[in-house]
Formats: C-alpha cells, structure tokens, sequence
C-alpha cells in the first residue's frame, strides 16, 4: 500500500511526527446539540485531496465539552448521516438509559433522527464521547470528541491542555480514509492500525510553552487499536489522574507510559527545556525510533524556580475498595485471533467451530461467547463484590473497558490498583480486576481494539 510513496510528499506515511487537524486546538464552543454529518476537510498536506470524514458539529476532533462536577449534562444528537449511529459518554458512571449502546441501552438513532441525553457528571476528570453503533468505522471517521468534567476547585497550573491521540488508514493518492473497516487480517490480528499518527487531528502538532510553567495534559488515546507508549522530554511530569479518577497522590513519571486504546492519563509537567529549545511527548514507533507527539517550543521563561510535587486532585466520590473476601469470582477466557486457540463457541444460540466462526466475520471468543448474547456474562446484585479473572490465551493484547462502573486491578499480592474503566490485558496472561457493582443496568464489557469487539469479543452484564 505504502511502497509508492516519496518522502519529500508523503513522509508522514513512514512513521513521521503525524497528526491530522483543522487547527490548533479545540474550538470552545458548548453546544446544546450534536449533529453527526459527513464533510470534506482538507485534513492532509496541502497538496493531497480533501478527505470525506464524519464529525459532530463539522469538527474534528467533536466539540471540546467542558463541565463542572455535579452539574447534569444534556445534548441532543441529531443524526445527519445516512446510517443510524448513538452516542457512548465513555467514562461516566452515568444512567443506564444514557449509555448510548445501540441495541442494548437504547435504539439506535435512524437518519434524520434525534435523541436526547440527560445525566449526571458525578466525577471530574478527563472523558470523551463517541460513536457506538458500528463503533469500529464511526468513530474511526471521527465521530468522537473529549469531554471535561472540571473539579469545583481549579489545581494549581498554568493551563489546561487536551491532547487526543489518534491514528488514520488514509490511501495517500485519493487522500480518502480506506473503507475496509471489518477487512479479516486487521479483525483477527492486531486491529485497525493507521498510517497517519497525530494528535487533535493535526499533524506535527505544536503548542508553545515557557520554561517553568506547568501545564495539566490531559491524553486520551482515541484510536483503533494503536497502543501508545510515550515519554517526556524537555519535561518533568507526575501522573495525577488515570482514567479520569485521582489517584490518591501524584506519581513522578520516570519511565514510559502505556496509554492502551480508551485510557487516559492527566499529567502535570513542568517546562524544564530552556528558551529556544523544544519540550516534547514523544512516542515509540513500529521500527523502535521514539519521534514527538506533540512538541512544545519554548519562547520566554515563566518561572525559574521549581513548584515541588503538586498536591493530589480532590477524590471522587463512591470510591471505596471493594470487599475482596465477600467477592464473588469469575472467570473470563479470552480466545481467538490468528495463531489463536478458539476449537468452539456460541455464536448466535448456536455452538460453532472456528472454521464456522470465520465465515460469519467472527475471531474472537470471552467466556465461550461470540459477541453479545440474550443472556448476560454475570447477573449481580446491586452492592455485590465481584471479582474476574481475565485469561488471555490469544497471541494479541486486548484493552478491555467495561461500560457503566470502574475497577481496579488486583495484584498477585492482593494488593488492589487504581481505579480505571478500561485495562489492558496482555497475551498469555492472567488479569484479575475487581469492583463493586454499584450501578444497576445492563453494561457492555468489551475490547476497544474496535475490530475485536465488532467480530466476537464484546459481552455484557447486568446489575439488578
């Protein structure tokens, strides 16, 4: 696909500093709808074509939404493509009604049509929106965007940037998003991984700093399948929140972060690259060369003098650890992909081979079950403990989000993690995670490698 392509044209294609934007930044506008519609945007270089892509409200990324804490939210999505879509508020433990899965929690929205969504902000922290009917060619359209529930008291920075990483699978000579989005090979291996790396939307994006200031990046991995492992250059950083839930004091960052697909991580950083040079995150790419995300130039000095670690962002409410000796256990086998271990599952009622399986675009297997079934992976009590023991027995990692509620992992010792809504499981490995099921409704556990969910790996259960 890439061989014909020239570097002097075309070198965001081979793993260069790439992302795609329409500007700087997001624009900050609050809407009271969102409308899901096809543009042409001239998202490459100047000379490529334009390219037909799906946004909210003509924008790319969505509209930036920002909101305090405790207030309620309501949008209305009015659906202006030609297929039916819906809208997942990705993070929030939000009303089951709200959730926004088609065909569990809600009808999806036809053409033309509308819907209203109304619901709590419990939390703050750093969320997103995205599309959640035929998630894995939605949202890799565009359809998502960030959403920002800001604490009632602002932490001590000097600003407050949101950074959505991303990635693209763009033909270059037509410039058009390639439209394979169920192709088998990405479905049963790796997933949908693009040729075009960027951050909002824009490639080689830069944002200007001063040397001493300290800035609140907010990272929300918003791609595919890319797994992206980062680090700082130019900065000294503590991650403060994961997920968008505090972690109860700041932890320096020292080595590289993993950002799965659908985690996030809010850093504080401080600018200690002097004037003239450029601050980065830089990324890992395929070939093991590490190239920037986002560089920050510095122009100008703020401080000279160091802050010290920052103090902890105020706790969200309903945090508490859940009661590991009254938890219920479960246990949930992944298998599948190629290279795979998957002999039978239940697909649709009935019991299939894998050979079966494929002919119907299905690789992937959680707990013997082929996508969503009529009846749940777990019924629990509202209040109960639980536990799931996640074993990976496929050769690919998966990022496991569970809609609704969040989790922490448990460690060999028994010791329990951070909250998170969304882990990644590693192949041929054993995760165990653990919550309290504390609100009732019927909520999607599923991979967010989109191509894995879309062909078997998506289950659900409900909370009485």
């Amino acid at each position: 696909m890439m061989a014909h392509l020239n570097m002097t044209r075309r070198a965001f294609c081979v793993g260069s500093a790439a992302a795609l934007s329409l500007r700087p930044g997001f624009a900050a506008t609050d809407p009271i709808t969102l409308t899901a519609q096809a543009k042409t945007r001239q998202i490459l270089p100047e000379d490529y074509p334009e390219t037909r892509v799906w946004t909210y409200d003509g924008e790319l990324p969505g509209p930036l939404i920002r909101a305090r804490q405790g207030e309620r939210m309501t949008r209305r999505l009015v659906n202006g493509l030609d297929v039916p879509t819906s809208i997942h508020w990705h993070g929030i433990r939000i009303d089951n009604a709200m959730d926004g899965v088609a065909g569990l929690t809600q009808e999806a929205v036809p053409p033309g049509g509308s819907f209203d969504y109304d619901f709590a902000l419990p939390d703050a922290g750093t969320y997103w929106y995205h599309a959640h009917t035929n998630s894995m060619e939605q949202v890799a359209r565009g359809l998502s965007g960030p959403l920002i529930v800001e604490e009632a008291d602002a932490p001590d920075v000097d600003r407050d940037e949101v950074l959505m990483l991303d990635d693209r699978l763009v033909d270059p000579d037509s410039g058009q998003l390639f439209d394979d989005f169920d192709q088998p090979m990405m479905q049963s291996h790796g997933g949908r991984q693009g040729n075009l790396i960027g951050t909002n939307w824009q490639y080689r994006l830069e944002l200007p700093a001063k040397s001493g200031e300290r800035m609140r990046l907010r990272l929300i991995n918003a791609a595919n399948a890319r797994t992206f492992v980062l680090r700082l250059q130019g900065l000294s950083g503590w991650r403060v929140a994961l997920d968008g839930m505090p972690l109860e004091r700041p932890v320096p960052v020292m080595e590289e972060i993993v950002l799965a697909p659908a985690q996030r991580v809010d850093l504080f950083v401080d600018v200690t690259a002097p004037e003239g040079e450029t601050a980065a995150i830089l990324r890992l790419d395929d070939d093991d060369q590490w190239r920037a995300q986002v560089g920050f130039p510095v122009a100008g000095i703020h401080a000279t003098a160091s802050r010290g670690a920052p103090a902890p962002l105020p706790p969200n409410p309903n945090t508490g650890l859940p009661d590991l000796g009254a938890a219920r256990r479960l246990d949930m086998v992944m298998e599948g992909g190629a290279m795979g271990r998957l002999n039978t599952a239940t697909f649709e009622g009935d019991e299939l081979g894998f050979r079966a399986l494929v002919n119907r675009g299905q690789f992937w297997a959680l707990a013997g079950q082929v996508g969503v079934s009529e009846t749940p992976f777990a019924d629990l009590s509202r209040g109960e403990p639980i536990r799931i023991r996640i074993e990976n027995r496929t050769v690919f990692p998966h990022a496991m989000h569970l809609h609704g509620m969040h989790f922490r992992e448990v460690a060999a010792n028994g010791t329990l993690g951070p909250l998170r809504d969304t882990v990644l499981s590693i192949p041929n490995e054993t995760t165990e995670i653990a919550l309290t099921a504390d609100n009732p409704g019927k909520w999607l556990f599923h991979c967010h490698m989109l191509g894995h969910a879309a062909s078997g790996m998506t289950t659900w259960m409900n909370v009485a």
